[in-house]
């Protein structure tokens, strides 16, 4: 057994909620500090109402907004619905409350229902879902530590990133289809709520002895969950223009994959650890676009880079 846990993963609402409403346009980018939790993932102070802020964890892989149950009590939030979840580990029916307003920056959503969640198993006081990103560019900047929200062209488009990949949307998850995996073509979930990077069993079966599968593992999903998983790495993992070498995977069952349509070809949720190794990612859900900046030569991260790939764009 492996002995440390393999991180997070995402959580989905099922059936999804109605969407948040925004307050409608802001003039002035959202620029917020980021921290990291004990697992490296991102969090960014949150807002409901009038109070707070609390620290909520940022998971581009969870499709609705979570509060912990010490949140819920210290509000004094009421339950008015439960709802079934699929996390990495499976399926839980939870407790939902409504969110009057909560505030990220200077941008406020309005509406929300949220799941309650244990706070032990999330480390935070909430997460950070799609339906509180909407129609926005998240920009997020691993060397300075900030993340900024706002539309595409406020933050300055596509100047100083080096990969446009044009994504599918499916579920409100942004699908990258074009990656390759030690030569296995993969889609690709950018997930910034785990920090380990979550392979699928019809990717272990594709790559065969090259998933280099190691040890075992527990992953430990925001619900409580557990689920074993084959610990294993991969040689490489290409990005139009970018190789990220020595890739760590967790193989596993994961009911999120099949919620997805991903459960029978290659597919991995890509996690914080090797997402780090890029100085500046940008997730545009309005236009369904990923950029990446390359790191310089100075960078300690490793990639073997495709000097004649600047700027290119990908297309599903």
């Amino acid at each position: 057994m492996h002995p440390f846990a393999a991180g997070l993963a995402l959580v989905i609402a099922m059936p999804q909620f109605h969407a948040a409403q925004s307050a409608g346009d802001i003039s002035q980018t959202d620029v917020l500090a980021t921290d990291t939790d004990q697992s490296e993932r991102l969090t960014v102070p949150v807002k409901l109402g009038k109070n707070g802020p609390f620290r909520f964890m940022i998971d581009t892989g969870s499709q609705n907004t979570v509060v912990s149950n010490t949140l819920v009590s210290k509000l004094a939030l009421v339950s008015n619905a439960r709802a079934k979840l699929v996390g990495v580990a499976g399926f839980q029916t939870v407790d939902t409350v409504e969110i009057d307003e909560i505030a990220l920056g200077r941008r406020s959503y309005y509406g929300l229902v949220a799941p309650v969640l244990q706070h032990r198993g999330m480390g935070s006081d909430g997460i950070l879902g799609l339906d509180s990103l909407q129609d926005q560019r998240v920009l997020i900047d691993f060397r300075k530590g900030l993340m900024a929200v706002d539309d595409a062209k406020a933050l300055g488009g596509n100047v100083g990133f080096d990969i446009v990949v044009t994504a599918r949307r499916r579920s409100g998850q942004l699908i990258l289809t074009n990656a390759l995996i030690d030569g296995v073509r993969v889609d690709v979930v950018i997930d910034t709520g785990t920090d380990t990077t979550l392979g699928n069993r019809a990717l272990q079966k594709a790559l065969g002895r090259r998933g280099h599968v190691t040890s075992q593992s527990m992953l430990h999903s925001v619900t409580g969950q557990k689920l074993l998983a084959d610990m294993g790495y991969a040689n490489e993992l290409k990005l139009q223009g970018a190789t990220i070498q020595r890739v760590v995977l967790a193989f596993s069952d994961s009911p999120t994959f099949a919620h997805l349509g991903l459960g029978n070809k290659p597919a991995v949720f890509l996690g914080m650890r090797e997402m780090r190794v890029f100085p500046r990612v940008a997730i545009d859900f309005k236009t369904r676009k990923v950029l990446f900046e390359l790191p310089d030569a100075s960078d300690p991260a490793y990639f073997g880079i495709d000097q004649h790939a600047k700027a290119t764009h990908l297309k599903p």
